[in-house]
């Protein structure tokens, strides 16, 4: 085997091992920002305040129903996951979503963040939340 032969066989190797997790990753990003843009649309909050950093922290403590100084608890090791768990529950409460789904959302936000968007839940902070 020839070096020319060899070197194109070690670069497509690389190529596909570099660059099919990096396709895969953009493709969850761009849809995770998809997701949380329509439903921050639907939560009368700006769509674009979902690629700002901080400010989107906000806008999901909005959301959720919350006081703004729960953002300042982001801050705070170890108190910040908590916090996180209990905004997103919040968030999926006041689409009238149950804790199933707020599960999704810690879990799986790449998958239930484009489901609030783009179906059929709307937002009404203060309603009970469905069972499931």
């Amino acid at each position: 085997m020839n070096t020319a032969t060899h070197f194109t066989m070690f670069s497509f190797a690389g190529l596909f091992a570099l660059g099919l997790p990096l396709l895969f990753f953009l493709a969850f990003t761009l849809l995770l920002i998809i997701g949380m843009w329509m439903t921050f649309d639907k939560a009368g909050q700006p769509g674009w305040g979902c690629i700002i950093p901080i400010f989107n922290i906000y806008c999901l403590v909005k959301i959720a129903g919350k006081e703004w100084w729960w953002l300042l608890l982001y801050f705070i090791p170890l108190v910040n996951i908590v916090i996180s768990i209990l905004v997103l529950v919040g968030v999926a409460r006041n689409f009238g979503k149950g804790v199933a789904f707020a599960l999704g959302l810690i879990f799986l936000p790449v998958i239930f963040f484009p489901i609030l968007g783009f179906g059929d839940a709307t937002y009404a902070p203060g309603t009970p939340p469905v069972a499931g």
